[in-house]
């Protein structure tokens, strides 16, 4: 059986390159596994401290290709609700993570939680261990988990992490269903076009030159085209393409571009106003979460901004932080923003007088989150049919321009 041993003093790190050995124990027995470090030479030195005699130390190779394994908060969600479900059947937290961890078919999240519950192993605490991947675990997941250790409670804490996290994505999925669908559907749209007109279009050209006679104009118009796109289809092609990356990467590394953007895309007609929603069911969730948690309003607000998934709302939240921190009601804040629908403002406002700010954020997350379903549902069943309409209109353009010619042939005969 393959034995793990367990690293001392030094601390694990996700930039080390892992190796593979073989040894034998105290008892002749022949042993095998793998360890992180920076050379063999470390490698060897911990196995003999751990009274393994090392025969074989080799680098681990890395696989040629790895795609669908990158972890992705889908991965964290399933990590964050198995991991409360040991901890709910009286499992130590190192050997929970242990269980996770080496359960996983994914090598990066294998990893990741192997890592995380080797400094577990060393004393170091479970929020700490999380805050040391900050790419995956936010400061909203550290700081409800720090809570957690605090008051003794962290199997309900981490209940309440899993719960967001599922809530979370598939509130985020219902978005990108909607965004997502016309843009593949236009996408291949373009596609189709340009195949007809660089191959179809050409074959029809040639034909129609043997009749001799004047072509329609929309068939001359057609043909002409077709003609640019065969002769810079390159530039055509590539230029989408091009834009397309220039403008991920502009929303990505300018902040400025990504600040005007998400004030564009609350401007948008059906397509704001589901963004709208979504933002204020993020806020609720989120809000709600980490204050039913114990996490203090004024802390917990600096979380929630970057939880709403637009700059808009993030300095608004951020304002109100700055307000509530001085002493001001968190309605009054969020009135003064002007985002925040009435009723919402008002059932904060209950909720504060009634001391019960968590419960009536959770109602608030509830009903924002199946008006984001509604909307999502309207408005595919809305852009479904014009996208096809528009499909049909496109290529039923392109196929009576080529046979207009013909059609006008037969009635001359």
């Amino acid at each position: 059986m393959a034995t793990q041993p367990k690293l001392a003093k030094t601390k694990k790190k996700e930039e080390e390159p892992t190796f593979k050995w073989e040894g034998t124990d105290k008892r002749g027995v022949r042993v095998k596994g793998e360890l992180r470090g920076a050379n063999q030479n470390m490698i060897k030195a911990e196995l003999r401290r751990q009274g393994i005699l090392p025969l074989h130390v080799r680098k681990k190779a890395k696989p040629l290709f790895t795609f669908g394994d990158n972890i992705v908060p889908k991965d964290i969600m399933l990590f964050s609700r198995q991991l409360c479900t040991m901890l709910g059947s009286g499992i130590a937290v190192v050997q929970a993570l242990d269980m996770v961890g080496h359960s996983n078919r994914k090598t990066k999240v294998k990893e990741l939680i192997l890592s995380i519950k080797a400094d577990v192993e060393s004393g170091t605490a479970l929020s700490k261990a999380f805050s040391k991947h900050h790419i995956y675990f936010n400061d909203l997941y550290c700081s409800l988990v720090h809570a957690g250790e605090e008051a003794g409670v962290l199997e309900d804490l981490l209940d309440k992490v899993a719960t967001y996290l599922e809530k979370t994505e598939a509130l985020k999925a219902k978005v990108k269903k909607a965004l997502t669908y016309p843009a593949i559907v236009l996408v291949f749209a373009f596609v189709v076009t340009a195949i007809l007109l660089i191959f179809v279009i050409p074959t029809f050209d040639d034909l129609f030159k043997g009749f001799g006679a004047e072509l329609p104009a929309l068939t001359r118009m057609v043909i002409d085209i077709s003609q640019v796109f065969q002769k810079n289809w390159y530039l055509i092609l590539g230029v989408p393409v091009v834009a397309i990356v220039g403008f991920v990467e502009a929303r990505r590394r300018s902040r400025t571009f990504y600040q005007w953007l998400d004030r564009m895309v609350l401007k948008l007609p059906l397509i704001g106003d589901l963004v709208a929603t979504s933002a204020n069911a993020r806020f609720a969730r989120t809000l709600s979460t980490l204050f039913n948690g114990g996490v203090p309003l004024v802390d917990a607000m600096l979380s929630v901004a970057g939880a709403t998934g637009n700059y808009v709302y993030e300095k608004a939240v951020l304002d109100m932080r700055e307000a509530v921190s001085i002493g001001q009601q968190l309605n009054f804040a969020m009135r003064q923003s002007s985002l925040f629908p009435d009723m919402v403002v008002q059932m904060v406002a209950i909720g504060e007088e009634a001391g019960s700010l968590g419960d009536m954020l959770a109602k608030v997350a509830d009903f924002y989150e199946a008006e984001v379903d509604q909307k999502v549902d309207t408005l595919t069943t809305m852009i479904e049919p014009l996208l096809m309409a528009f499909l049909a209109g496109i290529v039923g353009t392109l196929v009576v321009s080529m046979y207009l010619p013909i059609f006008k042939l037969a009635a001359a005969v």
